[in-house]
């Protein structure tokens, strides 16, 4: 027969029973939507991600303080950040210091010992130009506000202390200073300690606090080409006597992270893409191999009329390819929906893999042809007098 012909006669089967062929088609579909829409999900969070540090930029490095070979904490040099200022590559600096004895507290009716994990640092005016960071309300340290006590509140901070909103009103104690609140950030990706650090200028911070000046983090962004050679130099520029007691950080190692959590997602899809055909197999296998028992009587009318084992063998083949692709069609439409809606949800941008539709809809015919190809061998073995006679 004509291709024309074998999905036609085909089709015929589907047609005369149209609830088993939904429903069929349905559990097909609903194994494939979910593993489109698992993928597609994963990754227009990954892609959300990407945008979030390619806006940010890759090429931050962090240096700070480690630990002397006692195992005491170690300081950088007072001319660490302008030492690593002078590195060729190195396009932008920033650092903040912290301040010991400078304990934040909502008011003074705040048991001492209930400090809720939060840190006093002293920060430069050039800190979120450097690090991406950005401010939810209020504004930043400037040169006149860095010599007041003002402070800006990092995104956990801000949430720990109970204050929303900067404003006039808004004090919390720095170190039994009152500080009014001017600013409170947005969460910094990349630099996630800011999160519960309150920041204030540095010139306040060394007048009320006798903080000494120097940085404990500095913060640095290189040109893209030069990030690893900025990397092997950094400890040395910042601490040339003691290079091995500077710890040198950078967003590769969040970037490494990312990856391994995507070879886990990547066999977590693989094992539920393998369940979901599993099952749309069995049930294409189930539906087929039913049709052949109540059409007894048609396959040997068939065979009487003259159709070969080659030609009953390949119709009821076909109806198992085009049961199974109407589910994978399905479902793929269904998966890119929900794909498409949870992203508009989330305000991410919307992305289905072209790899995970064309994949699934070759697996599902695949798995399709397999589980209809018993049932075909078996009607087309069938004797056109037994199956007449039945």
């Amino acid at each position: 027969m004509a291709p024309r012909d074998v999905a036609r006669v085909g089709a015929a089967g589907l047609r005369t029973r149209p609830t088993r062929a939904l429903l069929s088609a349905l559990g097909i579909a609903i194994g494939i939507a979910a593993m489109i829409a698992v993928v597609g999900i994963s990754s227009s969070s990954r892609e959300q991600l990407d945008r979030q540090l390619a806006a940010l930029g890759t090429n931050l490095l962090t240096v700070s303080t480690g630990q002397n070979p006692q195992g005491q904490d170690s300081k950088l040099p007072a001319e660490a950040e302008a030492m690593i200022a002078r590195i060729g590559p190195v396009t932008a600096t920033s650092a903040t210091g912290l301040v010991g004895n400078a304990r934040v507290y909502r008011s003074d009716r705040i048991p001492s010992v209930e400090t809720n994990g939060l840190i006093g640092l002293a920060a430069r005016v050039t800190l979120p130009q450097t690090v991406g960071a950005t401010l939810r309300n209020g504004t930043w340290l400037n040169g006149v506000t860095g010599r007041y006590p003002a402070a800006v509140l990092g995104a956990d901070a801000a949430e720990r202390l109970g204050i929303g909103r900067a404003s006039p009103e808004a004090e919390i104690l720095v170190g039994g200073e009152r500080f009014a609140v001017i600013g409170v950030l947005n969460p910094v990706p990349l630099v996630p300690t800011l999160d519960t650090a309150v920041l204030i200028g540095w010139e306040i911070a060394t007048d009320l606090f006798h903080f000494d000046g120097r940085a404990t983090t500095v913060y640095t962004r290189s040109r893209d080409s030069q990030v690893e050679a900025v990397h092997r130099v950094l400890a040395a520029t910042a601490n040339p006597q003691a290079p091995g007691e500077v710890t040198v950080s950078n967003p590769s190692d969040a970037l490494a992270a990312g990856q391994a959590a995507d070879v886990t997602l990547n066999g977590l899809l693989l094992g539920l893409g393998a369940v979901a055909l599993l099952v749309g197999g069995v049930g294409v296998a189930n539906t087929m191999v039913i049709s052949v028992l109540e059409r007894r009587a048609e396959i040997g009318l068939r065979r009487s009329l003259g159709a070969t084992r080659g030609q009953i063998r390949l119709q009821f083949l076909a109806e198992s390819l085009l049961l199974s692709t109407l589910g994978g069609l399905g479902g793929v439409l269904l998966g890119i929906a929900v794909t498409t809606g949870y992203a508009a949800y989330q305000t991410w941008p919307a992305v289905v893999p072209a790899w995970a539709t064309a994949g699934a809809l070759a697996a599902t015919m695949f798995i399709g042809g397999l589980a209809g190809l018993y049932p075909a061998i078996r009607a087309a073995r069938m004797s056109p007098t037994e199956a007449l006679g039945s």
